[in-house]
């Protein structure tokens, strides 16, 4: 863009408005006092700005502080506009009100005009975008863009600007933008400073002639303290002052309403529906003691009625009433109340349980929350005179696919900012319509939103973490909104690159030895953190918690007739730091490929630990209402990844993968085995099926790792490369695929493996799409009982998918059974069933006890298969047959009537 020397004028008549297309005044005087803005706007950071006695103020005196306006932006056609607001500075304790002593406050206030980001979207420019910075610096300077007309002793700003800012009735900022009369096709850009009791008029910066209607296109926001990189040299002073903002007004034929893009105040919801319980998390914003403080979730009249027919009392405390407020036929509205819940003050998550949910239809719901404001007359007295404005969120509950031949279950994982909000692959999601939804962790990172993070401040670091998980549930809303979905948290989510829970113990440096095992941030934040992710699951097997109070969510749900279990593969670990790291350097990572790992399975070293070990036995004996079995966790059960990071560097052992501790890996898949359960997972987001194995290739059960929706920190598996020992590759057409030995000696069979490009485009999507960034989608047949395993690619269009859409390897479809891939040595007689089918047949040997498998076969007729000969005990649904013996026969029959 060309640009003319700035300069500084006197009174100067208002660049003309024309007739008004749209306009937008602030009601932040009606307001109550709150951290959350509205739903109008987008703070950045959130912990930094707040409501307080009818302002607008950021608390932080750090650069690039700004608050978006969402409900409208400068639109791309010619037009004209006028955007104004009243700005101050706060009183504090480090600024003397002498002008002649202490020190003074430094910094700047204005607009940040036209902000847009690569992707195009007003919400991708919220946090990726930039645009003209516009305004004035507490020595009475005006900026434009990277020019600063200077206040100094040759030219002397017309005002006192620190005490005019300093003063209740600050300063009026107004911004003009019109048509240039004396060159055609151009436009003025210009500021004005006003007095905004008198309207004086105190100067006008001015760009001449220079922009066009299409230089100047995007979203808008006021901004405090503009950073120093955008400033010229003689101005780079790190900023001290805080502002506040009242009265901000927007008007013109270049404004564009964008109503569409309001976040709140119920800004997204998750759910769960498992054997007829439903559970529901409505995510809130910081909301203000003055604020309501509950969320009603209500359903149509008639499904509340079925709904209500035996008493949810675990949820609902006022039962009765909402009994006979449905009861009365003339006061039947179309929707009705059926629960009440009060929102966390830490989470800001508002949780319902209805035990008896209507799960044999389609259920749409509607969560209402009150917002109210002082009506004109009331600002004075905020109790009385308050308007209230009833704001909904609306989604369903789909009915329990019990009868649906094929379940299919969308898989997520490693969610970075950098393509937020997701648009495109959202709206494949969205095509493909899957069943459930499995966000395997990562669903932040720290970088999210920019502005670093805060740790150790419970209250702050958890506004810091919700306005970065408020990304991810703005992106991913549509989708939630109208299925079950199992959220994981995972390391990042807590605020760790890589967290060995160790059962819940502090670590003892922060975040400084936190590979030494246990959670860095306090116990309080890791709940909330818990809460706003995982809350809406069914209730935890054993909800005892670990130490320091830290809430256990590894359970079950049953949807659809799949068996779902979630465990925690990350929290229970033991770290590595001061237990077997005999090398310098980070203690998960072995780079040396000659190094003994077998030294690195200790005794007492723990993977999921022994609570979540007897949860996965239970559950793998535990087919009620279920045909296959799915565990769902972080992290896939060996070392794939053996590359790292941008510069690929040879990792060989990473402690970090759910390869190590080995015996503890090994009595994972053991339980996992059990049930013949698939595993679907993510975290090191190298997406990938694997075939494990505990003492042989492919004697146990496969997994598929999904990619990052937006990937950031690169892995892959290129042992062809090393030249490691591989046999029976199971297509020659795919590099890196077949039986080899993991860094800790597992044996594993990879039969497809998604690595990055080793080169990567520059435009965002196309960076992201080749550093494997995607989706999965796994389909349980259930009439045939295989799994399908797809994984796409994220640049494709799902309405009309190419082969090349998905990575090499996939598709690809197994057997439920395959995933007890053990050969037998002997088999017990066939089992023939008559008066039912679909038995569940558990195999127990006699000679331990143990059980050996539990499954529901299909059909009438099932041979089962044993590993040991000798005597069993074979269950088929509530009858027991005992002293079963084993034989390499085939003509033996076990005759089962019911």
């Amino acid at each position: 863009m060309h640009r003319l020397p700035l300069k500084i004028l006197g009174a100067l008549v208002v660049l003309a408005v024309p007739t008004l297309a749209a306009e937008f005044t602030s009601d932040w005087h009606r307001q109550p006092d709150r951290i959350w803005i509205g739903p109008q706007y987008w703070a950045n950071p959130m912990e930094d700005w707040l409501l307080r006695a009818g302002r607008l103020e950021c608390t932080s005196s750090g650069p690039d502080r700004n608050v978006h306006l969402l409900s409208h932006r400068l639109g791309e056609g010619d037009g004209t506009f006028e955007i104004s607001v009243i700005v101050g500075l706060q009183q504090t304790e480090n600024h003397s009100p002498d002008r002649q002593g202490g020190d003074q406050p430094v910094g700047s206030v204005g607009f940040e005009l036209g902000i847009q980001s690569e992707l195009g979207d007003l919400r991708s420019s919220l946090i990726r975008g930039s645009g003209i910075p516009i305004g004035v610096l507490t020595d009475g300077s005006i900026f434009m863009r990277n020019f600063v007309v200077t206040a100094g002793k040759d030219n002397p700003a017309p005002f006192d600007p620190v005490d005019l800012l300093r003063s209740d009735d600050g300063l009026r900022l107004r911004v003009t933008f019109g048509p240039n009369p004396e060159r055609a096709n151009r436009h003025r850009l210009g500021l004005r400073l006003e007095n905004p009791q008198t309207g004086e008029d105190y100067g006008m910066l001015t760009t001449d002639d220079t922009l066009r209607p299409q230089d100047i296109v995007g979203n808008f926001a006021l901004i405090s303290n503009v950073p120093k990189n955008r400033l010229p040299l003689n101005h780079l002073h790190e900023p001290t002052a805080k502002f506040w903002f009242r009265d901000l007004k927007v008007s013109g034929t270049k404004v564009v309403e964008t109503p569409e893009h309001a976040f709140g105040p119920i800004l997204y919801a998750m759910h769960t529906l498992s054997r007829g319980v439903m559970t529901m998390t409505a995510q809130m914003p910081p909301i203000g003691p003055e604020d309501d403080q509950t969320v009603e979730l209500q359903v149509p009249v008639d499904a509340a009625q079925e709904i209500l027919r035996v008493p949810n009392v675990a949820t609902l405390s006022e039962i009765s009433n909402l009994k006979s407020e449905i009861s009365d036929p003339d006061a039947q509205p179309s929707w009705t109340t059926i629960a009440r819940s009060t929102i966390d003050p830490l989470s800001r998550t508002a949780h319902f349980r209805l035990p008896h949910w209507l799960d044999t239809e389609d259920v749409p719901y509607r969560l209402v929350y009150t917002m109210r404001e002082s009506t004109p007359a009331a600002q004075s007295s905020r109790g009385a005179g308050r308007t209230a404005t009833e704001h909904f969120y609306t989604g369903t509950v789909r009915k329990d696919p019990v009868d649906k031949p094929s379940i299919s279950v969308a898989g997520f994982t490693g969610h970075k900012d950098t393509a937020f909000p997701n648009e495109l692959l959202v709206s494949n999601v969205l095509k493909h319509d899957p069943d459930v939804l499995l966000f395997t962790g990562d669903q932040i990172y720290e970088d999210a939103g920019g502005f670093g993070i805060v740790r150790g401040d419970v209250e702050r670091g958890t506004l810091n973490y919700l306005r970065k998980i408020y990304l991810w549930g703005w992106s991913f809303r549509d989708v939630l909104k109208d299925r079950p979905s199992f959220v994981l948290p995972d390391d990042h989510d807590v605020y760790q690159g890589n967290v060995w829970g160790q059962g819940g113990n502090a670590t003892k440096e922060g975040i400084k030895d936190h590979d030494w095992g246990g959670f860095a941030e306090p116990a309080d934040f890791v709940n909330a953190v818990f809460r706003t992710q995982s809350a809406h699951h069914p209730p935890a097997y054993d909800p005892t918690p670990m130490m320091q109070g830290i809430d256990c969510w590894y359970g079950d749900a049953v949807y659809g007739r799949i068996s779902f279990a979630i465990i925690e593969d990350r929290y229970f670990k033991s770290g590595p730091g001061g237990k077997v790291n005999d090398w310098p350097g980070r203690p998960d990572h072995v780079k040396d490929a000659n190094y003994d790992v077998s030294k690195l399975d200790k005794p007492g070293l723990v993977l999921l630990g022994e609570r979540q070990l007897d949860f996965l036995d239970a559950w793998s004996q535990d087919w009620r209402g279920a045909d296959m079995k799915c565990v769902c966790s972080q992290t896939i059960f060996c070392n794939l990844a053996n590359y790292h990071g941008p510069e690929q560097e040879f990792i060989y052992a990473d402690l970090d993968s759910n390869g190590w501790p080995q015996t503890g890996r090994n009595k994972a898949v053991v339980a996992m085995r059990k049930g013949f359960a698939f595993h679907y997972a993510g975290d090191q987001h190298l997406p990938s099926i694997v075939h494990h194995g505990i003492d042989t290739w492919n004697d146990a059960g496969w997994s598929f790792c999904v990619p990052s929706t937006a990937a950031g920190y690169p892995r892959s598996w290129r042992p062809d490369g090393e030249g490691r020992p591989v046999q029976n590759r199971p297509d020659p057409s795919l590099p890196n695929t077949g039986e080899y030995r993991d860094a800790f000696g597992h044996p594993i069979t990879v039969h497809a493996i998604g690595n990055p490009a080793e080169e990567n485009r520059k435009p965002v999507l196309e960076l992201l799409h080749d550093k494997s960034s995607g989706y999965g989608l796994v389909h349980f047949n259930k009439e045939n009982r295989t799994i399908t395993m797809e994984c796409w690619k994220l640049l494709f269009d799902a309405d009309n998918p190419r082969v090349d859409d998905q990575f090499p390897g996939w598709p690809k479809t197994i057997s439920m059974l395959d995933n007890d891939g053990r050969q037998p040595v002997a088999y017990l007689p066939t089992i023939n069933v008559t008066g039912t089918s679909d038995p569940v047949v558990q195999v127990i040997e006699e000679s331990t006890g143990e059980v050996v498998y539990t499954l529901r076969i299909d059909g009438t007729s099932f041979r089962p298969k044993v590993f040991k000969e000798g005597p069993y005990t074979v269950r088929v649904n509530d009858q027991e047959f005992t002293g079963i013996e084993s034989t390499t026969q085939d003509d033996a029959t076990l005759d089962v009537a019911f």
